[in-house]
């Protein structure tokens, strides 16, 4: 066992085996305080700023540490970076003797008795899905591992793969003809057997709370959980801390019943009629809240006259398809499973009706075809903290943006962490020369009627003079739609030739790679283009963000923690709004110099930076880089690059 300078040293394993390899100070001091947090057994937070080369810094000492660990991060495609990519590269260099896995939740798994049942009863209407139910048979036949990101030939968004894959809902267990082959218990079984896992937050809290997903048995050997992108965990675990039901949910477990019912109880005529008369409460819930999606308050959705009435409808449907299905459950183990699905469904619909405790919200979010209600804790802390309890081990959270002003007192106090050992380590490139933090002058207030037709007249100069390679990074979809509308006028009025793209026209990775390909477009989108996007060189050297990203205040849980914090007699702007603001900026002005040879300008819009005492925490949390309010001077630096 090297020591880790000798790991990372110019001489040392990871600079013979990697190409472009270089020594960092601040990856070795990193490297080392995680291996003494791993060693200790205690609680470590680590900011470290772009190009810190933060994976290596903890995946080094992970593999040395010969316990068990879970690394956690932020997306399925971070995840398969991780897996294909990052880990297989320092494990080789290391000649670590340690064997790896990568756990997903269940839903990118196929299972091959659903998709075959799904084929054998035509439930495809359209030639496409019809196509794509095919080609997934075949990957299924072929693959090793079942995990659907490897299936290339259907887009991940392909309606196809609700039917080829389980839900905890409706899977069979061992009492499944095809358990044997399961994808789903095959990963699982190869996460037990390994030494290091990788996993993501959604799969790491799903479980924790539901018991399904295959961690709850990885959790008590584990000796070290590593959370990277940990940045995103209080917003994860809120999610997964609450309850929720979906219409979604009552439609599905009205198709498999009647499904379930065709093979082994056909002479039971009234559930095909009772599973209709289900989906029609279903359907009715969801329009009782009108046509546009949305996130309602539990006040607002009372004041909607046909929302109560079609919740006590759905609730009486699903009570009665229960006592339906209990008369034909020992038939057969999916009508069983109907059963037992129904029976918790009618729980839990009782179950947000009831909610009085003063520590959880009531709220409902409309979709295009379907309704959740959602009971929402407005506090973590306390949860997140019991989860942390029992057997001694490790917690390493790290991520480019944890910190405000370099202080982790809002992060802590979301996640109940008190007062652990932490630090920051700024990125190593040399902001000063290679960007510029531009804020115009002479900006509308940001609520003014005409404020995005502002931002793009002001950005339309900085756009042109860097010949594209920008990222218009917007707040709300409103404001994405109209930005996109009025690029394409300016371009076609001054006949330039700069590929123009959007969010939400093709996959987030296929709008990247086209964007990285023509190395001069502009690309519009919102939250899903804030983080987790890495385009390097001068495919990408303006950034252009409108407003700071303060969450709306309409928001139901938002303003529920408001409400709470005053009550508390706190102030919930400076505590908790203003310092997730923060965070989200520095993600979204992290998309600007990803190398040390990026050059760029980062355009915040907003006046509120300068003209409101708050602005100054904004700015102050951003990397040290040059400021100005004269457009001459961006102009001057894109012609100088």
């Amino acid at each position: 066992m090297s020591s880790l300078p000798e790991i990372f040293s110019p001489e040392g394993p990871l600079a013979r085996a990697i190409s472009g390899y270089r020594v960092r100070d601040q990856q070795v001091d990193m490297a080392e305080r995680i291996a003494a947090a791993i060693q200790g057994c205690s609680v470590f937070i680590a900011e470290a700023g772009t190009g810190t080369g933060k994976t290596f810094a903890y995946l080094v000492p992970a593999l040395q540490s010969g316990g068990k660990v879970i690394v956690s991060t932020g997306t399925k495609t971070l995840q398969d970076q991780l897996f294909n990519k990052d880990l297989p590269m320092v494990r080789d260099a290391l000649k670590a003797p340690v064997k790896i896995a990568l756990l997903k939740g269940r839903a990118n798994y196929v299972c091959p008795y659903h998709l075959q049942h799904a084929i054998a009863d035509g439930r495809f209407l359209t030639r496409e899905d019809a196509a794509d139910a095919r080609r997934i048979s075949l990957f299924a036949k072929t693959t090793q591992s079942g995990d659907k990101a490897e299936c290339i030939e259907v887009s991940e968004n392909s309606p196809v793969w609700g039917h080829a894959t389980s839900t905890r809902d409706n899977c069979l267990g061992q009492e499944c003809p095809d358990y044997k082959e399961c994808f789903v218990m095959q990963a699982r079984r190869e996460a037990m057997a390994a030494d290091l896992v990788v996993v993501n937050h959604h799969l790491f809290f799903a479980d924790v709370m539901l018991r399904d997903e295959g961690m709850a048995e990885l959790l008590p050997a584990c000796n070290t959980v590593i959370f990277d992108e940990a940045h995103q965990l209080p917003e994860v675990a809120t999610l997964f801390f609450g309850d929720s039901i979906s219409t979604a949910q009552v439609l599905d477990l009205a198709r498999d019943a009647r499904a379930e019912g065709l093979t082994s109880a056909r002479d039971c005529l009234a559930l095909p009629e009772a599973s209709k008369k289900l989906e029609k409460a279903a359907k009715d819930l969801r329009l009782a809240v009108g046509i546009d999606s949305g996130r309602f308050s539990y006040g607002q959705l009372q004041e909607k006259p046909e929302f109560e009435p079609a919740l006590k409808a759905l609730e009486e449907e699903v009570t009665a398809f229960a006592a339906l299905l209990e008369t034909q459950a020992e038939r057969a183990e999916g009508l069983e499973k109907c059963w037992q699905r129904a029976t918790e469904m009618d729980q839990r619909l009782t179950a947000w009706q009831q909610v009085s405790d003063l520590g959880y919200v009531r709220w409902a979010e409309a979709f295009t075809h379907s309704l959740q209600l959602n009971s929402t804790p407005l506090d973590v802390a306390e949860i997140f903290r019991k989860q942390m309890g029992g057997h001694p081990r490790a917690w390493i959270f790290t991520s480019a943006t944890l910190a405000v002003q370099g202080k982790f007192h809002h992060y802590c106090a979301e996640l109940g962490l008190g007062e652990p050992d932490s630090a920051c380590w700024h990125s190593p490139f040399d902001y000063d020369t290679q960007a510029i933090l531009y804020v115009p002058l002479g900006m509308p207030d940001p609520n003014a009627w005409n404020y995005t037709d502002t931002v793009v007249d002001a950005a339309w100069p900085a756009v042109k003079a860097a010949k594209g390679g920008a990222f218009f990074l917007c707040t709300s979809l409103r404001a994405m739609r109209r930005t996109h509308e009025l690029l394409k006028a300016k371009l076609e009025d001054e006949n330039i030739d700069m590929p123009l793209l959007v969010q939400g026209e093709g996959s987030k990775n296929d709008l990247l790679q086209r964007f990285r390909h023509h190395g001069n477009s502009i690309l519009v989108g919102s939250q899903s283009f804030w983080e987790g996007v890495d385009v390097r060189g001068e495919a990408l050297s303006l950034v252009v963000i409108d407003k700071i990203p303060f969450a709306p205040p309409d928001d139901p849980v938002l303003s529920a923690r408001i409400e709470q914090m005053k009550r508390e007699g706190r102030n919930a702007f400076m505590e908790y709004q203003l310092p997730r603001a923060v965070i989200n900026v520095k993600q979204g002005a992290g998309r600007l110099i990803r190398d040390e040879n990026d050059k760029g300008v980062l355009m915040m819009c907003d006046p509120r930076l300068i003209s409101k005492p708050y602005g100054r925490r904004v700015w102050q949390s951003l990397p040290p880089m040059k400021r100005t309010r004269e457009l001459q001077v961006v102009l001057d630096f894109f012609a100088n690059r």
